[in-house]
């Protein structure tokens, strides 16, 4: 099951998986079996020996691009410097989807190494929505936004992520990705319906799916325990079950088997996505049935 690019290149459906560094050499030698391939750009930008064996491997696969480094929830702007070496590099690979996180991580100039949270209100939705347009527009193509991992919130807030998220597609005209393992781990951290939030979100702007590992750490107040977005283990079960319910709502989309830490051989990245395959083929004639149903 494909859909197309405006270019006419077919985006996958089924799951690919992360390529990162160390797997890069085999990759490019062996070329497995794997439907396509997403990368940070920050990985290649700077690394003409990596740039040159990523356009190798174009020739054969597909390439999703996930930024970690444009920051676009940050008050003092884009990077535009950063933004230009994205683009150069998304003009060599021609990447079927571009897609970053609904975060910030500098500060005046410093790159901060991590993915803040915001404030969901309608001075930071006015924000991205400036940030996002600036993003697209620099690439030239639309932009995907990822929902974080959340571990604190705002009491201030005046929407709920989803219906942020939801309103920032509305306004911008990005599209969405959808990270299970994030609604997963958030759920659990900040006490809401997984489930619910999947329902909130508006089908039609996901245009991919991220599944990853977490750890657990005690929390400092001795109430239970934290989720941390780790990407250094297998799926846990209570994500796997969430993504079983997002493919059945929503459908098949490019499915992401994320995995950047502690990081095993690449025939364990490949089971995690043949299992995610199994999962999608199964859920999304229900979603396709459902939504004949509600037309």
């Amino acid at each position: 099951m494909h859909a197309r690019t405006v270019a006419g290149e077919e985006v996958p459906t089924r799951a690919g998986v992360g390529l990162r560094l160390p797997h890069l050499n085999e990759v490019a030698g062996a070329r497995p079996c794997v439907p396509w391939f997403e990368i940070h750009p920050e990985n290649f930008i700077a690394n003409p020996h990596a740039m040159s064996l990523l356009e190798q491997i174009r020739a054969d696969y597909p390439i999703s691009v996930h930024t970690v480094g444009l920051s676009i929830g940050s008050v003092g702007g884009l990077d535009d410097d950063h933004l230009r070496r994205v683009r150069e590099l998304v003009d060599r690979i021609d990447p079927f989807l571009v897609s970053g996180h609904l975060a910030w991580s500098t500060h005046a100039g410093i790159y901060l190494n991590d993915l803040l949270p915001l404030p969901y209100d309608e001075e930071t939705l006015a924000l991205l929505v400036r940030h996002v347009e600036e993003v697209q527009d620099g690439l030239g193509r639309p932009y995907l936004v990822e929902n974080p991992s959340s571990y604190v919130g705002f009491r201030d807030q005046t929407m709920s992520e989803a219906e942020f998220l939801a309103e920032l597609a509305r306004r911008s005209g990005c599209r969405l990705l959808c990270d299970v393992s994030n609604i997963h781990v958030s759920g659990h951290n900040m006490s809401f319906d997984a489930r619910a939030y999947v329902d909130a979100l508006p089908a039609a702007s996901i245009g991919e799916y991220h599944l990853g590992g977490f750890e657990r750490e005690a929390d400092e107040n001795g109430d239970g325990d934290v989720f941390v977005d780790t990407h250094s283990l297998g799926i846990d079960a209570g994500a796997w079950d969430l993504y079983t319910y997002v493919v059945g709502r929503i459908g098949a989309r490019p499915t992401l088997i994320e995995w950047d830490n502690d990081l095993p051989d690449l025939a364990t990245l490949i089971a995690e996505a043949t299992r995610a395959d199994v999962i999608a083929g199964a859920g999304a004639p229900a979603a396709e049935a459902r939504l004949v149903g509600l037309g």
